[in-house]
């Protein structure tokens, strides 16, 4: 049992300086790794710092260019649009109610100017009142072209029926 015992000793001792022999350049390839790790989280930190500099330095200027960007776009869009003849009659209907506004302030001035009881009434503007209008009226027509489509089918079963057609 001994020459068993001193056998694996003696693999155990093979084994261990091959272990040593192969540690050392481990140890070495691992503090290689580490330093260039750091090295490189040093870059990256140097880097968003400038980075970040410049951003906090010139978002201003960045953020108008890029609102400013779509303005042609929209100067397009309001173009092509004020050429529609239902827009440009919203508009005027929109004007005038602008104007009515005007009319009831003044009013309102020169009651309370003169000391009489204010009568005009509060001017009342409904932001999303205007996209309800033009729901309203896209489905007031749209029902009418409706309602003439149902009667121009009536009319073709009428004539198909009566033998007319």
């Amino acid at each position: 049992m001994t020459t068993e015992i001193d056998k694996a000793a003696e693999r155990v001792a093979k084994l261990q300086a091959q272990a040593d022999k192969i540690s050392a350049p481990l140890a070495n390839a691992q503090a290689q790794l580490q330093s260039a790790q750091e090295e490189e989280a040093e870059r990256r930190a140097k880097r968003a710092a400038i980075y970040n500099r410049r951003i906090a330095g010139s978002w201003m200027e960045r953020a108008r260019h890029a609102a400013d960007s779509g303005n042609d776009a929209h100067a397009r869009f309001v173009e092509l649009l004020s050429e529609e003849p239902w827009f440009t009659a919203y508009v005027e209907y929109r004007a005038a109610r602008y104007k009515r506004g005007h009319v009831v302030t003044e009013a309102q001035r020169a009651q309370a100017a003169l000391g009489e009881p204010v009568t005009a009434p509060e001017q009342r503007w409904h932001g999303a009142a205007i996209v309800e209008e033009i729901v309203k009226e896209v489905e007031r027509q749209a029902a009418k072209r409706g309602a003439e489509f149902g009667r121009e089918l009536d009319e073709a079963r009428e004539a198909y029926v009566s033998g007319t057609d």
